[in-house]
């Protein structure tokens, strides 16, 4: 990995760390991925070749880093949405110390409103926002998915997402099983 990325993934990983260990309240956290899911996010994107990647819910871009230093590698790019206006502008600082504001920027606002504007074709969505939000979002990001792309949900073992879970097991153009990587994430891939 590039030099310049892991020394922006070591910092904030750092202050995750610290605000945990200060027991800050969930939603004042900034909920990072945590390493292996975003090594493992890094990997799925390198080996598919991934290149146009949508993540909802960016936060401060911890998991866009991971994507987006693969998709660099691809010729690819990552957009993210991130509801808190201020958590979108320190994520994109993230992503220009990291050297990655070329390949990613993060749209501050509503993800089901903002993802209404973009053009897909996506190969990858990667969805990490309110859980309560999960069914929405996949209801969004259905057209935008090309045939054969992948929809990753994250947190489906530590939170109770068996709606979505149900949405997308219900849905006949989508195959989805659960894999027990990090936080639990719903690998489902839009058949052709």
């Amino acid at each position: 990995m590039d030099v310049l990325v892991a020394k922006v993934l070591d910092r904030l990983y750092a202050e995750d760390a610290a605000q945990r260990a200060a027991g800050l309240p969930r939603a004042e956290r900034k909920r990072n991925v945590d390493r292996e899911t975003g090594r493992w996010l890094n990997l799925l994107v390198r080996a598919t070749g991934a290149a146009s990647i949508l993540e909802i819910g960016s936060s401060n871009a911890v998991s866009t880093i991971w994507l987006a230093e693969a998709a660099r590698r691809n010729g690819g790019s990552v957009i993210g949405t991130e509801i808190i206006p201020e958590r979108a502008a320190e994520a994109n600082c993230n992503l220009e110390e990291a050297g990655l504001a070329g390949v990613a920027r993060i749209i501050d606002g509503d993800a089901r409103a903002s993802v209404a504007t973009l053009n897909g074709p996506f190969d990858l969505v990667f969805i990490d926002a309110e859980k309560d939000d999960y069914v929405g979002h996949l209801k969004v990001i259905g057209g935008l998915v090309r045939p054969e792309g992948l929809i990753l949900a994250d947190n489906v073992i530590s939170h109770d997402l068996s709606a979505y879970q149900a949405a997308v097991r219900a849905d006949p153009t989508l195959e989805s099983v659960t894999l027990p990587i990090g936080r639990g994430i719903e690998f489902t891939l839009k058949r052709a």
